[in-house]
């Protein structure tokens, strides 16, 4: 899968921009572009770095969608524009169903650019990061951590707990993580999203202090 890069807006600090590219001409075209335009501005090549601006973590590289759930599984709800080759339908919602924000096919042009991220910025502010209900998830393992105990999770599951993880305490609706957990235009069973809880359900009883998944009957589920 194409590594999709992103652009992550901190608005306590600035504005500033923080740009995940692997393209060293165009990080730096985009940098000074933005700087231009009045943008605080810093450019990294790799989502371990990313993270480790955003969070202070480490974590090996990895998709900008699993970049992107890992953020906002962790309460980090700081804006992310979406800057791929990827334009079909499918790879849009998938942005979108990630967590993203806003989502711009490369080629662009820089004064798009600039007035989406200036939108974004205008829609509010960002919360600080934490921990979600003692649960970490590794986007490149695919694994959840939960005290000392690491266990891994399929594509399918990482994506759906990642979406309860968003939310934790509240109630997720099963259209919601229906959209979270298969590709758009999927035909998934009632019983298929249900199969899947469990198996989460039996995965988290094995790991330290952590959170069950509940069920809200007529809407869905929630993690308590």
């Amino acid at each position: 899968m194409a590594r999709m890069e992103l652009a992550i807006l901190d608005e306590m600090l600035g504005p500033t921009v923080l740009i995940v590219e692997d393209d060293p001409e165009l990080r730096g075209v985009l940098g000074r572009g933005l700087r231009e335009e009045g943008f605080d501005v810093e450019a990294v090549a790799t989502g371990r770095e990313a993270l480790e601006r955003v969070e202070h973590v480490g974590l090996p590289d990895t998709d900008g969608r699993d970049l992107c759930q890992a953020l906002r599984a962790r309460g980090i709800q700081t804006p992310v524009l979406f800057l791929t080759a990827r334009d079909a339908l499918v790879d849009r919602l998938a942005g979108f169903d990630a967590g993203g924000d806003d989502y711009l096919a490369k080629p662009f042009a820089l004064v798009e650019l600039v007035a989406r991220l200036q939108a974004l910025v205008r829609r509010g502010g960002t919360e600080a990061a934490v921990e979600a209900v003692g649960l970490r998830l590794d986007p490149v393992t695919h694994a959840v951590r939960g005290g000392s105990v690491e266990l891994p999770l399929t594509p399918t599951e990482f994506r759906l707990l990642a979406r309860l993880l968003s939310r934790p305490g509240e109630a997720v609706r099963r259209r919601d993580l229906v959209r979270a957990g298969w590709p758009h235009g999927a035909i998934v069973r009632e019983n298929t999203l249900d199969a899947y809880v469990a198996r989460l359900r039996k995965k988290l009883r094995e790991l330290e202090d952590a959170p069950e998944i509940g069920t809200v009957h007529g809407v869905g589920y929630r993690l308590q």
